[in-house]
């Protein structure tokens, strides 16, 4: 697919305008309706995709995906397109069921995530196939499919994930079974469904892609170690990587973030502040990539704090921050670290302030407020519409500071700066698969920047941001002494 940025943009600027209300969980779904294909929303039930078991999906998908190989590549381009059509053309209806279900995150945010997961994953295009001729005659290398591949999706982006997850995998060749997350089961195995519907529509075999309505830690266990899955792709907490990496299997693995952002006093603060509460913001920071804390340096730390409020955010005072940490962090619970309350992620702004009894503008997208270093709010990966500031001496310290926070996951990193020097020494330091310089987090996974997206980035595993030729391995084929042609 070749994909058309300004197209994005303007998709983006229309869903914007069309929802309205922006402000959190809070948007509540309508009655789910006949969408422009034709293809009604099915009831969520078996068929379509979706089995009672995950050993009766992996037997369909494996029996599919047999089907899928033998289509001519023209043919598969087509189903291929079908998903990123079921995506668009369903985008509002699944993000509100989505919200509705998880109570996690924002409509209008949601909405845009179907459409960059469907428009943005990148297509055939991405294969390549690499020859040589010489004396000894011609070889070829082809990208070629694992087969079953067993993915597991998170709780905060479900569908947008499964949607960039299987345009990958059947791009690469593959069929793609899924467990997903209990806690958005229904909205995962409707779009299941849904996608199943187009893809057949379109030409393609049923069940290419697959997964149960009731997923478990059993049905997981189930798809990590069935001999018929062939690569596992999980993208999750560090408890369900782990669990992937003991199965034997090849896996891709997207594990945790703790994206730090720095300031420096060169940077263009009025940009800086826009951007941050932009990226921060976007989904109520449920994204893995999104801005979790800001280490400025002192010179312009009040600036900032001046700008970002002017751009929807809301500064918290010390004691409302020790507030809120009771209320985000439930103690350590016999681990290393604070363990998160999971009913303060992805909650918007206003709702997450009314927790601990502050009232603050409806149109509020972002709380801020300084916090020492070592917070618990600045060390732990946390998902919420609070973004902690760190007062740094200067820029190395911010660099160094950032870098310790960020506890070598290898994620996300942002800074804002016009000194190569200081742009040059955070990107070696930080050794980040994501670096976005001057711009908002989600610059880096294509939506506001250049380049393709994904949803499952894989640091764990070292693949980075994933595509369809992540899912393939290389084969080759040598014939000896004949068809060089010069």
């Amino acid at each position: 697919m070749n994909i058309n940025e300004a197209q994005v943009r303007a998709i983006v600027e229309q869903v914007v305008k069309s929802i309205g209300s922006t402000n959190g969980s809070k948007d509540r779904p309508a009655a789910p309706s006949v969408d422009g294909s034709g293809v009604k929303p099915a009831p969520v039930g078996i068929g379509n995709g979706v089995f009672r078991t995950i050993g009766e999906c992996i037997a369909a998908t494996k029996a599919a995906q047999r089907e899928w190989i033998a289509l001519p590549i023209e043919k598969r381009k087509v189903a291929v397109e079908a998903i990123r059509r079921a995506g668009v053309e369903n985008a509002e209806m699944f993000a509100r069921q989505t919200v509705a279900e998880t109570n996690i995150g924002r409509v209008a945010d949601k909405i845009i995530k179907h459409h960059l997961a469907s428009l943005k994953t990148p297509g055939f295009e991405d294969l390549d196939t690499k020859a040589w001729s010489g004396d000894g005659g011609l070889t070829i290398e082809e990208m070629a499919p694992y087969g079953v591949v067993g993915a597991v999706t998170p709780l905060t982006h479900p569908v947008p994930t499964m949607i960039n997850n299987s345009i990958c995998n059947l791009v690469a060749g593959n069929g793609i079974v899924f467990n997903g997350h209990p806690g958005a089961k229904r909205v995962f195995a409707q779009a299941v469904q849904i996608v199943n519907q187009y893809i057949v529509k379109a030409g393609g075999p049923a069940n290419l892609v697959t997964t149960t309505p009731e997923p478990t830690i059993e049905s997981a266990n189930e798809l990590f170690t069935h001999p018929d899955v062939r690569m596992l792709l999980v993208t999750g907490g560090g408890g369900v990587v782990k669990a992937a990496m003991g199965s034997g299997k090849k896996v891709i693995a997207a594990g945790p973030g703790n994206p730090p952002v720095v300031v420096d006093e060169t940077a263009d603060i009025a940009n800086a502040a826009k951007s941050i509460v932009d990226g921060a913001s976007f989904d109520c920071n449920v994204l893995c990539t999104a801005e979790k804390e800001i280490f400025v340096v002192d010179l312009v730390a009040d600036e900032l704090k001046r700008r970002m409020v002017e751009n929807g955010a809301y500064e918290l005072t010390t004691s409302q921050i020790e507030k809120l940490a009771d209320y985000v962090f439930s103690g350590d619970a016999g681990c290393a670290h604070p363990v998160l309350n999971r009913a303060a992620v992805g909650k918007d702004a206003e709702t997450l302030a009314q927790q601990i009894g502050v009232s603050v503008p409806s149109t509020t997208r972002l709380l801020i407020g300084e916090t020492p270093n070592d917070n618990a709010f600045v060390q732990h990966e946390q998902m919420t519409s609070f973004v902690p500031i760190v007062r740094c001496s200067d820029v190395n310290q911010a660099i160094d500071r950032a870098v310790a926070a960020e506890h070598g996951f290898r994620h996300t990193f942002i800074m804002h700066s016009t000194n190569l020097d200081n742009l040059d020494r955070m990107a070696r330091l930080c050794d980040a698969t994501v670096f976005v310089k001057n711009g908002p987090s989600g610059a880096g996974i294509g939506n506001g920047g250049e380049g393709t997206l994904s949803f499952s980035i894989a640091g764990p595993t070292g693949e980075g941001i994933t595509t369809p030729r992540t899912f393939t391995r290389r084969r080759r084929c040598a014939l000896v002494d004949y068809f060089r042609i010069t």
